[in-house]
């Protein structure tokens, strides 16, 4: 993925702590949800539609729309836009 798509300056933020996302470690920081935290590292889709196989991500960001699943801990179909980023979780992007 491309760097870090976050603002740098002007900004006060807590410690950083790791994610996995499909396999490699990402950052994150308290506060953020797994989608800020995927759109930050530059993946737009989170997602492919079961039948057409079209590529989703947020769209709403605010649950309503169920574009933005993803995979958490094990757990899939967790709506991204409204889960906030825990130290150590496990996201998979749900990609065909």
């Amino acid at each position: 993925m491309p760097g870090d798509l976050r603002i740098q300056t002007g900004v006060t933020r807590g410690q950083p702590f790791q994610i996995t996302v499909n396999g490699n470690a990402v950052e994150a920081y308290p506060g953020e949800t797994i989608a800020t935290v995927l759109l930050a590292e530059g993946g737009p889709a989170f997602r492919h539609t079961a039948l057409s196989g079209e590529p989703r991500g947020l769209f709403c960001g605010m649950g309503l729309c169920f574009d933005c699943l993803v995979t958490l801990n094990g757990k899939q179909n967790v709506r991204a836009c409204l889960t906030y980023a825990q130290p150590g979780d496990i996201v998979e992007r749900q990609l065909r």
